[in-house]
């Protein structure tokens, strides 16, 4: 079942497909488990506000770019 209460969606996947990076090498860079980056993805979990910024500046692009509300 999706948690997704405020229509939240995020690019995360697509991007770290781009970038070749694992959800193993992302989940270290931004000290959470390989299952809080696979919960992201999925729409299962919204991360805080530090952790979406912390993402963004993992990517080098804008809180924006990452994550839009539908």
């Amino acid at each position: 079942m999706k948690v997704d209460p405020m229509g939240v969606k995020n690019k995360i996947k697509e991007l770290r497909k781009q970038n070749h990076i694992t959800q193993v090498e992302m989940a270290k860079a931004m000290q959470v488990t390989r299952q809080t980056i696979v919960a992201i993805e999925n729409h299962h979990y919204n991360p805080s506000l530090e952790l979406s910024l912390k993402i963004a500046k993992y990517f080098g692009v804008k809180v924006e770019e990452i994550f839009t509300l539908e």
